[in-house]
């Protein structure tokens, strides 16, 4: 039997840390470095929506003290990107998921990995699409970004198409300085290791700060 990463005591001290550095009287402090405004908030998958309510208290609390708080969902920026493409081309790559699958399911997966690639990696996909959202933000609102934050959410929602360990990578340098959270559903290996989903082999090349 599998146990969870840490009870929910556990994912309420790493939402409380979090909150606690971000409030810093001295502006945020989610990061050991100068200018990089990036921390990951990393949960056990089954925890997903104990980790949304902690996720909602604090962002409750934060607009209370003043702060704007920037929800992202990359399950939606996923959705918009695909209905982007069209209905003829939904369809099409539906249709043709359902024909390979029906000879092997594992190659019906890869199909559908192999067309939605090219619309969420690297820096011109999901990245992109964050990076806009908060840009825009700051850009009409520059006297906010101190007390802003950006969350980035519904990364569980993505899988097994993409890899969160490339979004921050991408988005460093394009956020304005924002801070900006990741909600990280995997497992912690090490002292910097994430495995997506507790199921892909752990990255470990993360600069932010992981919580908890």
């Amino acid at each position: 039997m599998n146990l969870p990463l840490f009870p929910h005591a556990g994912l309420q001290e790493a939402v409380a840390a979090l909150r606690k550095d971000l409030i810093h009287e001295d502006g945020p402090r989610i990061s050991t470095m100068r200018n990089y405004r990036f921390a990951i908030l990393q949960y056990a998958p089954e925890d997903e929506f104990k980790l949304r309510s902690e996720v909602q208290k604090l962002s409750t609390e934060l607009m209370a003290n003043g702060w704007v708080v920037l929800s992202i969902s990359l399950h939606k920026l996923l959705l918009d990107r695909v209905r982007a493409q069209g209905e003829e081309w939904v369809q099409r790559i539906v249709d043709m998921e359902r024909r390979t699958a029906g000879v092997e399911r594992e190659r019906g997966l890869n199909y559908l990995k192999s067309k939605l690639a090219p619309l969420l990696e690297g820096p011109t996909g999901l990245a992109a699409d964050c990076s806009r959202i908060i840009s825009e933000y700051a850009d009409r609102n520059p006297d906010r970004v101190e007390r802003t934050l950006a969350i980035i959410g519904r990364a569980g929602g993505i899988y097994p198409f993409y890899r969160s360990s490339a979004l921050l990578k991408h988005l460093d340098g394009n956020t304005r300085h924002v801070p900006v959270v990741l909600l990280y559903p995997g497992q912690r290996q090490g002292k910097s290791g994430l495995s997506f989903m507790g199921i892909l082999n752990a990255d470990n090349d993360y600069r932010p700060r992981i919580y908890p």
